[in-house]
């Protein structure tokens, strides 16, 4: 079995569609989506396509699916968020049947399957922990030993960062299969194929056309996704940042404690 990883979609419609191409091509089996299908211009239609996979699909939930579960059950979410997502959650809610939301309350944290060539293998969101827990290329052994306490796959595969990177750690082996609807790369959809190996994968697509449809969408952050596409992040500065609020966040636990 061949599994195509697509992570942080985040309603990008044209480069899921690149992607699906792809991975057909690729001659994959099951389509893992690995969460953060939601905060996005086109999300909507982006469940619907990816709901359409039916049985050939597996999924999990990221954390912008659960704010925007915990939006729709309770008005606001658990943990304070800045207006500007405040408002786009409001609009993303809206426009959301009730079949959506039925599908998306129903979506598992994590997926264990054994892949033929690799074994065992956990998907999460962030990590093994959390859906919102940060792993980078630059996390210290130290703390990656922490983050996989208890975990007993040899392959963990995630995302939640945007950036794609394949990890080795004694025992362990941890690969972020990227964003394909934001990456904080160089232009392009991230994915990634597992069989008896694993392959980190771009896939090109026409990014102005999918920075209009964002444009047109009517989005609060229409404007931001746009400009995401076109100037994106680098992959070395996306990392240091996340990395640095990955420690606040553990020296902020610590002191709680």
């Amino acid at each position: 079995m061949r599994i195509a990883a697509l992570y942080d979609i985040h309603g990008n419609l044209p480069a899921l569609d690149a992607v699906l191409r792809d991975a057909d091509a690729a001659g994959a089996d099951r389509i893992l989506i690995g969460g953060d299908v939601a905060y996005g211009p086109l999300v909507p239609d982006t469940l619907d396509r990816l709901m359409a996979l039916g049985d050939r699909a597996l999924w999990l939930r990221g954390n912008a699916d659960r704010e925007l579960l915990e939006f729709q059950a309770l008005g606001h979410t658990r943990q304070p968020v800045a207006p500007e997502i405040q408002q786009a959650l409001v609009w993303e809610a809206q426009r959301l049947g009730p079949h959506h939301w039925n599908w998306l309350r129903a979506l598992p944290q994590q997926q264990r399957v054994e892949v033929t060539g690799l074994g065992a293998t956990l998907f999460c969101h962030g990590s093994p922990r959390s859906d919102e827990e940060i792993i980078t290329a630059l996390t210290s052994p130290e703390r990656l030993g922490r983050v996989l306490a208890g975990v007993n796959e040899q392959l963990v595969v995630c995302g939640h960062t945007h950036v794609q990177f394949d990890h080795s750690w004694p025992g362990r082996r941890i690969v972020n299969a990227g964003s394909v609807g934001l990456p904080y790369q160089a232009p392009g959809a991230y994915w990634a194929l597992l069989g008896d190996r694993v392959e980190l994968r771009r896939t090109a697509y026409d990014q102005r056309q999918a920075a209009a449809l964002f444009r047109a969408s009517g989005h609060p952050l229409c404007e931001s996704f746009a400009r995401a596409l076109e100037q994106p992040v680098t992959a070395e500065d996306a990392s240091r940042l996340f990395e640095q609020r990955a420690l606040e966040q553990e020296q902020g636990k610590a002191s709680q404690d």
